[in-house]
């Protein structure tokens, strides 16, 4: 099979590895890739956004299945131009991702088909936001409404910080992400992040992790697209999980397929385990980042027949994809100054050594040099996975990886795992 990848992140380098393995490829090009995947594929400069020149490559090639990875390809529509001219795509329609896309759609998607979420408000300007603080209690959970690069999501103590954050979003500074907001309830609990293979129709579970997204170690400093991740994440027992298909995913699926829009792809949900149970914090309609590369690295079975039985329709012909027992952890490596300015050009060394077969390295935000050395080109710039046979055995050997890089540009958090640790020790 002739496959397209589009994406040039950690995730695509992730899925680039496990397609590889696939007994079923014959080609694999991805656009626009990264240093990282030139062994894996045909790399292509094509933007992510560049929707027509995307689907004249996978026309070009003969693309038997177009894999999506990137929200801004969705959003920019590049499934419903692939299915305009019948070339199948692992990925959710325009409207379907308005689940990732629109906050504010999200919300308004929970109440209508009852689906347990925060209490919540959306406003569109300062003086209603304002109002609405003397409404919701401490902290605030402030968040712009369409894509922010993870940047959109604030947690604020006071009224006077939320303020603040108010005006920032509504005053420009995040684009026409943040032309609108909504302000929600703050809810007590663990996160995770639970994954489902979606035809439209049906729904298979496919696994789930847990994310470190803020900056410094101890769950410090700023929002950030991530700093690290592992699964299996141990919040998610069996009646969680259980309670997680039957109350959200499952009426996900049915809702979307009956407001017109069918869901189709990867739904990641990502969730607060409450002493309510299980609600939902926001949907992504995409891999995580960096959830996919430890999904990737624990995934036992091959993953192109998943993905082209979403595209096709038919994804509850296939038996519940298998895992490794093992635990699988990510850790971050990125630019000094992410992420608010990260700074770009520094020189990476070491980072494509072997590491043995228990570790595996995915860019994310990297650049080759004419001379051949790699640089720093983004804010997550590289993602050093482990397997092992609990969390502290997988944190070990990631850590040992990371030491073995010689960046002095970049940065990571010391901590990735400790939830799980502290349950292993308990």
């Amino acid at each position: 099979m002739n496959i397209l990848l589009v994406g040039s992140g950690g995730r695509e380098h992730a899925l680039a590895w496990k397609l590889r393995q696939s007994p079923l490829l014959t080609r694999l090009v991805i656009a626009p890739g990264n240093p990282g995947m030139e062994r894996l594929g045909e790399l292509r400069p094509v933007k992510v956004t560049d929707v027509e020149n995307l689907v004249a490559l996978a026309r070009e090639i003969a693309a038997d299945l177009v894999v999506v990875g990137p929200e801004a390809s969705l959003e920019a529509g590049l499934a419903d131009r692939l299915a305009q001219v019948g070339v199948p795509c692992f990925g959710a329609s325009r409207k379907a991702a308005q689940l990732e896309t629109s906050k504010a759609f999200a919300k308004g998607f929970c109440d209508r088909h009852h689906i347990p979420t925060a209490a919540y408000g959306v406003y569109e300007s300062v003086a209603e936001a304002r109002a609405a603080l003397d409404v919701f209690r401490p902290p605030y959970v402030i968040k712009a409404d369409g894509l922010a690069a993870g940047k959109g999501v604030v947690i604020s103590p006071d009224k006077r910080d939320a303020l603040a954050e108010i005006e920032m979003m509504l005053g420009g500074r995040l684009g026409q992400a943040g032309a609108r907001v909504v302000i929600e309830e703050f809810m007590e609990g663990e996160e995770a992040s639970l994954f489902a293979l979606c035809d439209g129709t049906h729904a298979v579970l496919f696994g789930g992790g847990q994310d470190h997204k803020r900056a410094f170690d101890g769950d410090l400093g700023p929002n950030t697209g991530g700093m690290g991740s592992y699964s299996p994440a141990p919040v998610f027992d069996p009646e969680l999980v259980e309670a997680a298909q039957t109350r959200i995913v499952e009426p996900v699926i049915a809702g979307m397929a009956a407001e017109g829009m069918p869901y189709r792809g990867v739904l990641y949900a990502g969730l607060m385990a409450t002493s309510q149970g299980p609600k939902v914090v926001e949907f992504n309609a995409r891999f995580g980042d960096p959830e996919c590369q430890v999904l990737m690295l624990r995934l036992e079975d091959d993953l192109l027949p998943y993905l082209l039985a979403c595209a096709r329709g038919d994804v509850s012909r296939l038996p519940p994809p298998r895992f490794k027992a093992e635990t699988a952890i990510c850790v971050v490596l990125a630019a000094k100054g992410y992420p608010d300015s990260p700074l770009p050009g520094s020189i990476i060394r070491g980072a494509e050594q072997d590491f043995g077969p228990h570790v595996q390295v995915f860019h994310a935000g990297t650049a080759r040099r004419p001379d051949g050395q790699l640089t720093a080109a983004g804010g997550r710039v590289l993602n050093v996975c482990a397997l092992g046979a609990d969390i502290a055995e997988a944190r070990a050997r990631a850590y040992e990886a990371v030491r073995r890089i010689d960046w002095p540009g970049g940065f990571h958090r010391s901590d990735i795992g400790w939830r799980a640790l502290d349950r292993e020790g308990a």
